[in-house]
């Protein structure tokens, strides 16, 4: 079964070019280590105050996350970004469908987030369609539907679930939605 891992690194002011042309040569460079799956760099938007950074990567097993994350190759990382960064990683893995729900230690009934769900993508993926893939229609069949699952993914994980979510908090967990002021 595979496992996502979500991190976010805060840079100093000052070092963001630097840290994001470091990152994005680590990133390729981590492709090669055995059992990573993918990965995918999240930007602060253009002319944002944020400096938080964020990568999603996906190993294989447990097996060879913990190898990645003891690899002379991560140390060397460790090393290069710690300079430009505030703080230390924040760090959370991720389990399907539950790691949008997860709000306490409970999980709506698995019907409930399917629906939910159904709710996000269903115009996340109509708006795509005719946005990200009009914009791709002349590359070739693989890497135009890349750019339109990577799309995907970013809009449902950090803007379109939390939206759906929050708006179906009441529903998802009626006990939890009443004890709110």
């Amino acid at each position: 079964m595979p496992i996502h891992i979500a991190i976010i690194r805060r840079v100093r002011s000052g070092c963001e070019r630097e840290f994001q042309e470091a990152l994005q040569e680590f990133l390729q460079t981590s492709l090669s280590a055995g059992g990573v799956l993918g990965v995918h760099m999240l930007l602060p938007a253009p002319g944002a105050t944020v400096r938080e950074y964020g990568i999603l990567r996906t190993f294989a097993d447990e097996a060879d996350r913990d190898a990645f994350y003891r690899s002379p190759l991560y140390a060397a990382w460790q090393a290069r970004v710690g300079p430009l960064t505030e703080g230390e990683r924040v760090t959370r893995e991720l389990h399907g469908l539950e790691a949008w729900f997860r709000t306490s230690d409970r999980t709506p009934p698995r019907w409930k987030m399917e629906i939910a769900t159904l709710i996000g993508v269903y115009p996340t993926s109509i708006v795509l369609s005719q946005t990200v893939g009009l914009a791709v229609s002349g590359w070739s069949m693989l890497a135009g539907n890349l750019a339109v699952a990577v799309s995907m993914v970013v809009l449902l994980t950090w803007v379109v679930m939390p939206l759906v979510t929050r708006a179906l908090d009441a529903w998802l967990e009626p006990a939890r939605g009443r004890e709110r002021p």
